[in-house]
């Protein structure tokens, strides 16, 4: 893809997604800084972009840690001299803390603290120490991971729901505060998409369920949402800012 040559892309997080977007920025010639709590995930995206030409390197973060959030924009700065783009798609999904997300009645409010902590307060934490040096370098391009759950609404996962919405607020800041120095900034709403952590867990008879609300013939692959980071972080993207793209086969279709 044009204009990513050189460009220098930090990911709070890593996984299937981020993993292919690592691959699509590699491949044009970007530069990537990943950093997940998950080392051997951000190692494994890292891995994806150099074999496809890129240069790169891992970091665990702990994205809920302000020290672990410095030592990886630190790390991009010491190696790299600058920040051209953040990609936050780190998430409370492990799991046991997926269970623990139910309702406004039933959440407990440690497991609603956690999930903010993480899906929103993070993503603050990435933004407050990685603006500075894109602004100082003449700007950049900011993606933050949503969900299509912020339009669906969700009968569980409150948290979830919750945190998603707030990073599409965030984001609109970060667009309107910064832009006249040089910031854009969008995110991304996915659907289902079928990484590797997905297909493990999720049922079958789920799947199909969700595919048959889908206006598409198909649900949604890492490289549908990698592709579209990729573009984002170009200079293709260049006029495209306070946006929510959503990449999920037309399930949230709106005006």
């Amino acid at each position: 893809m044009e204009g990513l040559t050189d460009k220098v892309i930090v990911f709070a997080g890593a996984g299937g997604i981020a993993t292919s977007a690592a691959r699509y920025l590699g491949a044009s010639g970007a530069t990537v800084v990943i950093g997940d709590i998950d080392v051997r995930a951000a190692e494994r995206a890292v891995e994806a972009a150099t074999t496809a030409g890129g240069r790169g390197n891992a970091l665990r973060v702990d994205i809920a840690d302000d020290a672990d959030v410095a030592a990886l924009i630190d790390l991009a700065i010491s190696e790299y001299g600058r920040i051209d783009g953040l990609f936050n798609v780190a998430a409370n999904i492990a799991p046991d803390e997926v269970a623990r997300d139910t309702t406004v009645i039933d959440i407990e409010l440690e497991a609603w603290n956690r999930s903010l902590d993480i899906n929103l307060t993070g993503y603050l934490r990435t933004l407050r120490a990685a603006l500075p040096h894109m602004i100082a370098g003449g700007g950049g391009s900011v993606v933050n991971t949503l969900s299509g759950a912020v339009y669906a609404g969700m009968a569980d996962k409150v948290a979830y729901s919750v945190t998603k919405a707030g990073i599409g607020a965030l984001t609109r800041h970060v667009s309107r505060a910064y832009g006249k120095q040089g910031i854009r900034s969008n995110g991304i709403a996915p659907g289902m998409v079928l990484t590797e952590q997905t297909k493990n867990n999720l049922p079958e008879e789920f799947r199909e369920q969700i595919l048959g609300g889908t206006p598409s013939h198909r649900l949604g692959e890492p490289d549908d949402i990698g592709a579209t980071v990729a573009f984002l972080m170009s200079d293709l993207s260049e006029w495209t800012t306070g946006q929510i793209l959503s990449v999920d086969g037309g399930t949230s279709m709106r005006a």
